[in-house]
């Protein structure tokens, strides 16, 4: 579900990254400063956290384009660490429809592989998934 779309003379890559319940739609657009917004409000205020802020950028740094390119993100569902996971991965994603050179770098660190873990189902006669009830001998 990735392409390539004109928008108000901007010129932009789309892809669209996965992590546990979270969807992330990342919009990569070729000329920029390296403002990344998220649902139009910056990274730093809406991931406070150094190190979730690092995750994001994460793929940026590694291939060297950190701050040539602007990124309109949207992201919705699941927590605040699979929000951020799944914006690496949609944003290594575009990095790699930009430019296929940035492969090998990406994949070997493995911001191209989708982390296909989820919560596991809850069972009948269980409390949660594999929580059986206190059992008692009396």
């Amino acid at each position: 579900m990735t392409d390539q779309v004109q928008e108000k003379e901007k010129k932009y890559v789309r892809a669209i990254g996965r992590r546990k319940r979270s969807v992330a739609q990342v919009r990569l657009f070729e000329k920029g400063e390296g403002k990344i917004s998220i649902n139009k409000i910056d990274v730093k205020d809406r991931f406070r956290l150094p190190e979730l802020q690092q995750v994001i950028i994460s793929p940026l740094t590694t291939t060297g384009t950190e701050g040539k390119f602007d990124f309109d993100i949207w992201v919705q569902g699941g927590g605040v660490r699979g929000q951020a996971e799944s914006i690496r991965l949609g944003i290594a994603r575009t990095l790699i429809l930009l430019n296929p050179e940035f492969r090998p770098t990406l994949k070997k660190l493995g911001f191209l592989t989708r982390d296909a873990r989820s919560k596991e189902r809850k069972k009948y006669g269980l409390k949660k998934a594999r929580r059986a009830p206190q059992w008692s001998k009396r």
